[in-house]
């Protein structure tokens, strides 16, 4: 089993932005309904019981604007979903989008991902952990910030199933080039870069990029 991870540096910056009138009606109507918050101390949440079925279980960081999280969640209604992502609006956007497509195999929390898998989930309870375009943290001082490190790898290990996928993408390459050398080392893991999964829609984030001139790299890790 991996060792506590006990993170101290964040790999994030929270910038909240301004919610729409919108966005926090939908947070406060429907967060009894989509919303996750935390188990009490040393009770991981279950998460059959959670969706009322037994199901793979997808865990996704990050999720932003929740394009990708939502198309997942309704082009896969045989698995359920969680997304974990810290700027409100995002999260309040996609409840409502949630929803309005009446979507029953979706739940999120507005957390940190890293206390979410570390205190909220039990071991070995993911058939897959999606971490898609994270904050590359570009200046060397900054590198430290990565959410991909070896703890973080062991972390993720840990919390997924025998078999589990840990599929992650960037457009970043010196990023991917990071990610890489974390993941290739890790021995929980095998794996490397793949096509762009059917799963993983092009959000307007990577058209952006793409106009930018910047290279997409996905890569999906087994557990052994």
């Amino acid at each position: 089993m991996a060792a506590p991870y006990r993170r101290e540096i964040k790999s994030f910056v929270r910038r909240e932005g301004r919610m729409t009138d919108s966005q926090k009606e939908s947070l406060e109507r429907l967060w009894p309904r989509y919303g996750l918050d935390a188990p009490a101390p040393g009770q991981p949440l279950d998460l059959d019981a959670l969706f009322g079925r037994a199901a793979p279980k997808v865990f996704e960081i990050g999720f932003g604007a929740g394009d990708a999280l939502l198309f997942r969640a309704e082009q896969a209604p045989e698995r359920d979903y969680l997304g974990v992502e810290v700027h409100r609006p995002g999260v309040g956007r996609v409840l409502n989008r949630a929803d309005k497509a009446g979507l029953g195999n979706l739940r999120v929390a507005c957390h940190d991902a890293v206390e979410v898998l570390r205190d909220w989930l039990a071991p070995e309870s993911l058939d897959e952990l999606i971490l898609e375009f994270p904050d590359p943290w570009h200046k060397t001082r900054h590198h430290k910030r990565r959410i991909v490190q070896p703890a973080f790898a062991s972390l993720v290990a840990s919390r997924l199933k025998p078999g589990g996928l840990f599929r992650l993408a960037t457009d970043w390459v010196p990023y991917a080039e990071h990610m890489r050398e974390v993941l290739d080392a890790a021995p929980e893991f095998e794996g490397g870069p793949v096509p762009r999964p059917d799963s993983r829609p092009i959000t307007r984030f990577e058209a952006r990029g793409e106009r930018l001139g910047h290279v997409t790299t996905d890569f999906c890790y087994r557990r052994r």
